[in-house]
């Protein structure tokens, strides 16, 4: 019997990971879509370990007691496992959000020497980390006048201010890193949601040099739905340049 509570176990923990990466889309919240076939693999794994352990159990005849020790008991460690099985299975904690981001500084952007022309769509979608580089690296000032779009996070500030985050991962959850971008202008919007931002940058110090402020003066304020990259610093998705 306490065999088959082993074999159960490894079954349950088996079901929970197919859950989150097989059968809904919740392991995106932690893992890259990268990961994805990793996490499907040990999950299918572990569903057969169980299943084979149960069937050799079942075949095999029991010799519990036979030295006077019960070789056959589930080790108490082991139900250390029954909680995050049951938590994949009925409850998936949140994704990251403006919790982690507001609890972070803002990732180095990578130096630049060079910057490529921008193209003359307006609004011109970027990523949260190229319009930093540009407003603090680019000596040509190639923001100026210009009206860009971009996707984040509402992350608040304590002074009743807020940023647009990007959360970006490499691996998973633990590795998680934000790149954020002061918003002016407007009410501010609901922590955690998605929005997209239409404006212009916000002057302070010189274009160009470490001196000014990776900040927009808001135009518009749209929210929108969790994008599927949601972990990477990507461009708005096609949908969310109709809005």
């Amino acid at each position: 019997m306490k065999r088959l509570l082993q074999a159960g176990l490894l079954v349950l923990c088996g079901l929970g990971l197919l859950n989150v990466s097989l059968f809904t889309d919740l392991c995106l919240r932690y893992v890259k879509e990268s990961m994805r076939p990793l996490l499907i693999a040990s999950g299918v794994v572990l569903v057969l370990l169980g299943v084979a352990s149960a069937l050799l159990d079942r075949r095999q005849p029991h010799e519990e007691g036979h030295h006077g020790h019960d070789h056959s008991r589930l080790p108490r460690v082991a139900w250390l496992l029954l909680l995050p099985a049951l938590s994949l299975l009925c409850y998936a904690p949140p994704a990251l959000g403006a919790y982690t981001a507001s609890r972070q500084p803002a990732k180095p952007v990578a130096e630049r020497q060079t910057f490529d022309p921008l193209p003359h769509t307006s609004p011109l979608p970027m990523t949260l980390s190229d319009f930093t580089s540009r407003v603090q690296q680019d000596r040509g000032q190639s923001l100026r006048g210009r009206t860009i779009l971009m996707t984040g996070i509402v992350t608040p500030h304590g002074d009743g201010g807020w940023d647009l985050t990007r959360i970006i991962i490499n691996c998973c959850a633990a590795d998680a890193q934000s790149v954020k971008v002061r918003i002016y202008g407007g009410d501010v919007p609901r922590a955690n949601g998605w929005v997209t931002v239409t404006g212009t940058w916000h002057p302070g110090g010189t274009l160009g040099t470490r001196s000014a402020p990776v900040a927009l003066d808001a135009l518009t304020v749209e929210q929108v739905a969790r994008p599927v990259n949601g972990y990477q610093d990507a461009l708005p998705l096609p949908s969310a340049l109709t809005r």
